[in-house]
């Protein structure tokens, strides 16, 4: 992340950490967890266990849903105590994450990709990425500081190199204002 250096431990614990779900609400009276999971939520499954809090804990189930997913975590066994972990990320550290597969990446590792249009013209560097109920929206800002957002869609999005750390976008008229 931000200034750590190799090796170094954050305050989490966690040299590189990742965010793979967040606590939204609990579910039931069980203990059982509602989490967003930015992604496809490959990471929330059983067997894994991330921080939460501060603290390992082991995911016994994990089921998905329409609107998410419902987990349920060691430790956590009435609704008092998944409610009090609203808000909470679960992270796991970067070596822990399963490998992407060929012409796969993880959607933060696009963070600081220079970005370029079809044409091959510097359009900026990507500085920050936020999802919506569709997808993922790029913030890619100029040398100017302007601002443009790009949905994270093979439309607008139809390369991304991050070995060379190279993303070119389609920019239409309503995405550059």
């Amino acid at each position: 992340m931000d200034g750590s250096a190799e090796g170094q431990r954050l305050p989490s614990g966690l040299a590189d950490p990742v965010v793979i779900g967040k606590i939204v609400a609990p579910h039931g009276v069980r203990g059982t967890l509602k989490v967003k999971a930015p992604g496809s939520g490959r990471h929330l499954r059983k067997g894994v266990e991330p921080l939460v809090n501060g603290e390992r804990r082991r995911i016994l189930v994990a089921r998905e849903t329409p609107k998410g997913f419902l987990v349920d975590l060691e430790g956590v066994g009435d609704r008092k105590l998944a409610g009090s972990l609203r808000g909470t990320e679960l992270l796991l550290d970067r070596e822990e994450l399963d490998a992407p597969e060929e012409e796969e990446f993880y959607v933060g590792d696009l963070l600081g990709l220079e970005v370029y249009d079809a044409a091959g013209t510097r359009v900026g560097n990507v500085v920050d990425l936020f999802e919506t109920p569709a997808h993922e929206v790029l913030v890619v800002r100029d040398d100017e500081s302007v601002e443009n957002y790009v949905p994270f869609t093979f439309e607008h999005v139809p390369s991304v190199d991050s070995e060379r750390g190279r993303i070119v976008v389609n920019l239409t008229d309503d995405l550059s204002e």
